[in-house]
């Protein structure tokens, strides 16, 4: 059975970027929600025992188009989410170090210019989605953005996301309203780049 990430740190610690009530209700509800749906649907589907990689990395091979809905929906729901709430913390690294910077300024020019690129494509996702920092098994970066709950790993690129933004309306709008932008801004806050470094150099 998968398990939802457990947030390591109360609903009112990632204030004043995320406000308590938003964090209670994504993680709380929405999330749980996938989480659920997902290991509903893998069981209808007959892959209990394969892990979410390998899933979603595999939708082709589920010949129901409903099944396969099911899980490229709630699976993915379930693997952004994780990856979201891991990396957002009160504490950490707030730039990226070592290794993973180095390949970042070599990649984006700077840490700023790789910010740049990931705002400006989790600004312009037209409705809901995600923007992503991902590497390839080479450790080449790359950035991208997605619709709804689909990921890189879905979308079939061999990449494996690092990192995430959530741009759904539930991400943000009891604190923002539609002013995604300054919810974008936000979110660097946030962010743990040790979590980050670990996944990159994993």
């Amino acid at each position: 059975m998968f398990e939802q990430y457990k947030i390591t740190y109360g609903f009112d610690a990632l204030e004043p970027y995320m406000d308590a009530e938003t964090v209670e209700t994504h993680w709380g509800k929405h999330h749980v929600t996938y989480t659920t749906n997902f290991n509903k649907a893998v069981e209808d589907a007959g892959l209990t025992g394969k892990s979410v990689e390998e899933i979603l990395g595999n939708l082709d091979a589920v010949a129901d188009e409903a099944k396969r809905t099911a899980l490229r929906n709630n699976g993915g729901g379930f693997y952004n989410h994780n990856l979201f709430f891991e990396e957002l913390t009160p504490g950490g690294s707030k730039e990226p170090t070592g290794e993973l910077a180095d390949m970042i300024n070599g990649t984006f020019g700077s840490f700023d210019e790789l910010k740049e690129k990931m705002t400006a494509l989790a600004i312009g996702q037209f409705g809901s989605g995600w923007a992503w920092l991902e590497k390839d098994a080479e450790g080449n970066l790359f950035v991208s953005k997605s619709g709804n709950q689909d990921n890189p790993i879905s979308l079939g690129t061999g990449h494996t996301p690092i990192l995430t933004i959530d741009v759904w309306e539930h991400a943000y709008y009891l604190k923002y309203k539609n002013l995604r932008p300054s919810y974008v801004e936000a979110i660097w806050n946030l962010i743990n780049w040790d979590i980050v470094a670990a996944k990159y150099n994993s």
